[in-house]
């Protein structure tokens, strides 16, 4: 044990010991520390032998640390031999660093040959709104934008981007690099940092505060770093995969409930939930329900510990309330209340579920994957938020078999449960057949809940495998048996039948179309004013993000109408959410032509209407690149509307100026 101040007594459980010879409360540190066991919050971290939080009684040196073994006596000489020195706690740490870094850099490798030009094979809309948004931090640091709002896109109606995730706990440490190298670049750096800096975070929380075995502390990090779910997200949602403050902030929740510098610890949980809430709120919901079934879950089982940790438990709780809310409290009133704020998720995605089957088989970004297999037991292939394979289920079930005396297991087991059957959304299908009721048809009215898409549950149920997988491997090397060498062949045999077939693959990329080079030359410069807007042709839309790149590569130098984001449905602040802006019908007009390469006559009405919303628009120019899918077609139907085009560079040019201005005036 490290050596700290007086901690809190444990109570054996009723049960008796587990197998292998511990007590059910014999782990100490971080999840473990929320079951009533670790050392005091104020001593750095939790009592975890290795932890290398305290100097050996003995040895006088900090657990992990190089120390010489006095060895054994030689049986011929009589003299001790010396085993060589145990590699530095550090240099472990820094080689399991660089083979997370190395393995994100594989998953990611298809996108690295070509930032700019390649993008996820399917839905590739969320790329492009991603690099919107990295943008917008370029002119929240440059030009001292207001951060939780914009009108450069869906002009001039703007998009309220604390209700969008814009993502500025990550976009702005990024501005260095989206100015230098452009957001296609910063996108892709983010993805392979978030896969990286997530396995990296957890193994640290895990070998520091919840096991002593090395490896345990390696297989839990990778795990939850490059799991079936998180590779799912990292073609399209970088805010989702960078989790690497989680690991912290469950930490920090187990630390309060045996603190004895409650103030402290209060400010540095708000410090980090302040954080995590500018990548992902969803997430950071997510966590606290977790912290708070497990935590029950424990004093289910054991009541006595709350005596003990319900003073430092909630009034660190209220320190944090109270700081992250005064912290928080501006920005949640504009993603609430304010401009183009909406209350509840569009229908597309509220009823997004996983099936049951889901949890049995190999994710499609993953070494046994199959993705036609998996069309249907998945949202879409962007949120396949469980995807363990048989081995692993089975596996896990076995582990919470094997180690059900412990306290930290049953509870983990409890709270990855409920967050399972909750990622399986309002009916509930088992290889796309059958729909019976699921809860989540009557959670998923409650306030803050009915903002959450229910399969992303599963991201939970993932933390709490790997965090299951840590301790069963922790608990297997720590046995006492004749043949510790065969038994240690055997849990690396069964991590290798459970996580082979999910071994990570790189992300399937196809190309993309360059931003034209009438954009990123400047020449768009001479037409558009800086209360006029440039016109993408088609229109910006979920499907037509195009024109949110081009924005992108200029730092958002122009407005554009329409996008691809979440806003009141009708427009009026309040509304249920959708994606994109108000209806509209050029919009429309030219999605079909787009989509079916078919042109337009357009009739009297449509064509005033379109004139009128080039008006509202404010639009100074139309732009249509020449190698745009059903150019012809396009091009056509938008000589109806404004006159003939004229080439520039690489794209067709309507210069609109004079039919809008001459309105406004």
């Amino acid at each position: 044990m490290t050596l700290a101040e007086p901690r809190l007594e444990t109570t054996p459980d009723p049960e008796g010991p587990e197998p292998g010879g511990r007590t059910a409360t014999g782990t100490d540190g971080g999840a473990a520390e929320s079951a009533g066991s670790g050392a005091d919050a104020g001593t750095g971290p939790a009592a975890t032998p290795g932890a290398g939080s305290a100097a050996d009684p003995e040895t006088g040196s900090r657990p992990g640390a190089a120390v010489e073994d006095p060895g054994t006596p030689d049986r011929n000489s009589g003299t001790p031999t010396t085993r060589p020195p145990r590699w530095p706690t550090w240099r472990r740490d820094l080689a399991v660093y660089a083979c997370f870094l190395v393995a994100a850099f594989w998953v990611t490798s298809q996108i690295w040959l070509d930032p700019a030009g390649r993008v996820a094979s399917l839905y590739s809309s969320d790329p492009a709104q991603v690099q919107y948004f990295l943008a917008h931090s370029v002119r929240v640091v440059l030009h001292g934008e207001f951060p939780f709002f914009t009108d450069r896109l869906n002009y001039p109606d703007g998009v309220n981007l604390m209700a969008n995730t814009a993502i500025l706990g990550l976009g702005i440490p990024m501005v260095p690099v989206t100015l230098l190298f452009g957001p296609a670049v910063s996108f892709v750096v983010l993805v392979t940092l978030g896969l990286a800096g997530t396995a990296s975070a957890w193994y640290y929380v895990i070998s520091r505060h919840l096991v002593k075995a090395p490896i345990a502390a390696i297989v839990g990090g990778w795990f939850c770093g490059f799991s079936p779910a998180l590779l799912s997200h990292a073609n399209w949602h970088p805010n989702i995969i960078s989790q690497f403050l989680l690991p912290f902030i469950v930490w920090r929740v187990m630390v309060l409930t045996r603190s004895t510098r409650v103030i402290r610890d209060g400010v540095i949980l708000a410090l980090l939930v302040t954080y995590q809430a500018f990548i992902n709120e969803e997430i950071l919901l997510f966590t606290a329900l977790a912290c708070g079934i497990f935590l029950f879950a424990v004093v289910v089982q054991q009541s006595g510990r709350w005596a003990a940790a319900w003073r430092p438990l909630l009034g660190g709780l209220a320190v944090c309330t109270v700081l992250a809310g005064a912290l928080l409290a501006y920005p949640l009133l504009v993603q609430f209340a304010g401009r183009q704020a909406y209350h509840g998720l569009s229908d597309a995605v509220r009823d997004y579920g996983n099936d049951l089957a889901a949890f049995f088989v190999p994710g499609s970004t993953t070494l046994g994957g199959n993705q036609r297999a998996n069309l249907d037991l998945a949202p879409n292939y962007s949120e396949e938020n469980a995807f363990f394979g048989w081995s692993l289920a089975l596996l896990t079930v076995a582990i919470v078999a094997w180690l059900r005396r412990e306290v930290i297991i049953r509870a983990l087991a409890v709270t990855g449960l409920i967050f399972a059957v909750l990622s399986l959304g309002e009916r509930i299908s088992w290889w796309n057949r059958g729909a019976f009721w699921g809860p989540w048809d009557v959670l998923v009215k409650a306030p803050l809940l009915d903002a959450v898409v229910p399969t992303r549950f599963g991201l939970i149920t993932t933390v709490v495998v790997g965090l299951l997988l840590a301790l069963a491997t922790d608990r297997a090397w720590a046995m006492e048996i004749a043949d510790r060498r065969m038994l240690r062949t055997v849990v690396v045999a069964a991590l290798a039948i459970a996580l082979v077939p999910i071994l990570p693959l790189p992300l399937r990329e196809v190309s993309r179309p360059p931003v034209p080079t009438f954009i990123t030359s400047g020449q768009w410069r001479p037409f558009v004013g800086p209360e006029q807007t440039l016109v993408p042709v088609p229109i910006p839309a979920m499907g037509h993000t195009n024109g949110m790149r081009w924005a992108a590569s200029t730092n958002l130098d122009f407005k554009i109408p329409g996008g691809y984001f979440l806003a009141p449905r009708n427009g009026n602040t309040g509304d249920p959410g959708r994606f994109g802006g108000r209806p509209s019908g050029l919009s429309a007009v030219l999605d079909e032509v787009a989509t079916t390469g078919r042109p337009v006559t357009l009739n009297d009405r449509q064509r005033r209407r379109a004139l009128d919303e080039l008006r509202h628009w404010r639009a100074a120019i139309l732009v249509l690149p020449v190698r745009q899918d059903n150019v012809e077609a396009l091009h056509r139907t938008v000589d109806q509307i404004a006159g003939p085009a004229q080439r520039r560079a690489d794209v067709w040019v309507w210069d609109v100026r004079a039919l809008t201005d001459r309105t406004a005036g």
